[in-house]
């Protein structure tokens, strides 16, 4: 699945559950102060920009394999190394950084494992690796209500659970077959409040990710189906979603590589 679609409408879709979630991610990575971080699969930039926003986090780096996403973070973040590239193949030296972060991007990686033996690749030993993904086989991604009300219209609609890294221990089990050590798996919440069904929906129409991939196959009375069927699963007029997301904090080794 690829992301192929301008960072704002990334940003509608996304952006309010990934920054509150980049906030919650810092909290648990450790001592910022001083480190080198680098940003994978920044999308338009959530993590760059909490991590850019942080006293003593010097320099920042950030890549992504959309061109429209990197363009946007460049002019969002002036100062930050942005890049176009995949997590597989990251063009960065042995030993650049002191934390590499991964937020919401595993369970889309073409190769997890070549991924995160990349990033070790790149992260000094005894330095931090982070990743997360939404729990969506648990049933709390912030997309869960929208796939819940999908597949009572298509029972056979792919809905994000099974992914790599969308259920408990999954990421921590990743990181340690590929060498990460002292991992640690946390259960992040955010809270993130909608004022109507039109403002929760909308970002629905915008063409981002499998959703909005499903959104796209329907025709007018399919969709406008799917959003009285969501709008009756939400948890009011206005309200709140709230979201939990699997996220691994590991190291590697501190022994020279």
């Amino acid at each position: 699945m690829t992301f192929d679609v301008p960072a704002e409408a990334y940003q509608r879709f996304m952006g309010r559950y990934s920054e509150p979630l980049a906030q919650r991610t810092l909290d648990v990575v450790g001592e910022l102060d001083g480190v080198r971080a680098l940003d994978v699969g920044a999308g338009p930039g959530a993590i760059a920009a909490a991590l850019t926003a942080t006293p003593g986090v010097t320099p920042v780096a950030a890549v992504d394999p959309s061109p429209s996403f990197v363009e946007a973070l460049r002019e969002r973040l002036p100062g930050c190394d942005a890049r176009v590239a995949d997590a597989e193949s990251l063009p960065f030296d042995d030993d650049a950084f002191d934390l590499v972060i991964a937020q919401l991007v595993v369970n889309f990686l073409r190769d997890p494992h070549a991924a995160i033996r990349e990033m070790a690749r790149i992260t000094r030993p005894g330095g931090v690796i982070a990743a997360s993904v939404w729990d969506f086989d648990g049933g709390r991604a912030p997309l869960s209500l929208f796939w819940h009300a999908a597949r009572e219209m298509d029972p056979t609609v792919d809905d994000e659970t099974g992914g790599v890294g969308t259920g408990r221990g999954q990421i921590a089990d990743l990181f340690r077959s590929n060498g990460l050590v002292e991992v640690v798996e946390h259960e992040l919440e955010v809270h993130v409040p909608y004022t109507g069904v039109d403002d929760w929906w909308g970002p629905y129409e915008l063409g981002v990710g499998p959703a909005g991939a499903f959104v796209a196959t329907l025709d007018a009375a399919a969709r406008a189906e799917l959003r009285v069927r969501c709008g009756a699963l939400l948890p009011g007029p206005s309200g709140v979603i709230d979201a939990v997301a699997w996220c691994a904090v590991g190291r590697t080794p501190r022994i020279a590589r």
